[in-house]
């Protein structure tokens, strides 16, 4: 800038300098008191404690997790807890300090938080805190996995649809959304771990009654499924033996059939009135992700007549959504009573990057 400036300097005539030099005059005898920023408010102020003290917190458990586990000690009940409630309290803290101070927004961040909620300078902590998950959650040793995950996810979810009597179409909106699901609960991890609960597991994160229902389902429906793909039957037999006498959560095809079929498959009939209510593919994803986190809910305003106006204020279900990241950051935010599900969705923005991984992941395996 200085460079282009000097190589284009001309002469300035002797009334403009005459101007330039009473400007200058007058800019000399500005009051300090109004050339100095303002000092924060009260209000600011506390915002800006808070939000230095949750960083400081979050930094502190990252360590103090990252050592537990180089030393091999052994960790607490539900190591993840501590690590989540930090995080959620620093994304929370800065989303009331940039609330209080909006000059604090900065630049967006790689994983498209947004940046009201995110200072992007903590990047490497969210990457240390996915790496110390990845640890805590690593699935057991005698956990079977598959050469094929994905594509797994995309054909169950496809094959129950179609024996739901759906069009090869509409069932293939089935296998995308099962795709979705799959993101969402384990970010594509096949017989995950849980570190913060001690009953969900597997791909799917399913309960052992839930695994149980999924499984008594699955049963009722395969000979639907044997009757047009005989394949797909024999590659289950051969699953179903070969957990025969372990967790079905912790073997990867029994894990993604019992999940569907226990919470999912029913309404999966109902997909075509649903693709015109949500015509957005990641709609519907997070319509089925509420499905799994508020079922009853859920199904409640699928029956309503309308879907994205329907309103949940129950306590107990909106703490169930905070306890899933939706509603849980700032004051604002937790405050609220009361939520259609239009607004739920909007709300619902840390599951859009597993969605569209998901959306692109299902493109790619169904292409081959």
């Amino acid at each position: 800038m200085e460079a282009a400036m000097g190589r284009q300097r001309h002469s300035i005539p002797i009334g403009a300098a005459l101007a330039v030099g009473i400007l200058l005059a007058a800019l000399s005898v500005v009051s300090p008191t109004l050339a100095q920023p303002a000092s924060p408010s009260a209000a600011q102020a506390d915002a800006l404690g808070a939000y230095d003290r949750a960083l400081s917190d979050f930094k502190s458990i990252l360590a103090e997790r990252r050592h537990q586990i180089d030393a091999h000690q052994e960790l607490p009940n539900l190591p993840g807890q501590a690590l989540y409630l930090a995080r959620i309290e620093m994304m929370s803290t800065y989303k009331d300090l940039t609330d209080a101070l909006p000059s604090r927004i900065g630049r967006p961040n790689k994983f498209k938080i947004p940046p009201q909620y995110f200072d992007a300078d903590n990047e490497p902590l969210i990457d240390e805190y996915r790496a110390l998950f990845a640890v805590m959650e690593a699935p057991p040793a005698y956990a079977q996995t598959s050469a094929t995950p994905f594509k797994d996810v995309a054909e169950l979810g496809t094959a129950i649809a179609r024996a739901k009597g759906l069009d090869p179409a509409d069932a293939a909106v089935a296998g995308r959304i099962s795709l979705g699901l799959f993101y969402a609960e384990t970010s594509g991890t096949q017989n995950a771990g849980n570190a913060r609960s001690n009953s969900y597991k597997g791909s799917f994160q399913t309960s052992p009654s839930e695994d149980r229902n999924g499984r008594r389902k699955w049963d009722a429906i395969k000979p639907t499924i044997a009757a047009f793909d005989p394949q797909l039957i024999a590659r289950d037999d051969r699953e179903e033996r070969r957990a025969a006498n372990i967790d079905h959560r912790y073997n990867h095809w029994t894990a993604v059939r019992d999940g569907l079929m226990n919470a999912h498959a029913e309404l999966f009939g109902q997909i075509p009135a649903i693709v015109k209510t949500l015509p957005n593919p990641i709609d519907q994803m997070k319509f089925f992700e509420l499905i799994q986190i508020i079922p009853t809910p859920a199904r409640s305003a699928l029956q309503s007549g309308d879907l994205l106006g329907y309103r949940i204020s129950n306590p107990r279900i909106m703490g169930y959504l905070r306890n899933n990241g939706i509603f849980a950051l700032g004051k604002s935010e937790r405050a609220r009573t009361s939520a259609s599900v239009r607004e739920i969705f909007d709300a619902m923005w840390l599951f859009n990057i597993k969605f569209e991984q998901a959306r692109a992941k299902f493109e790619e395996v169904t292409r081959r």
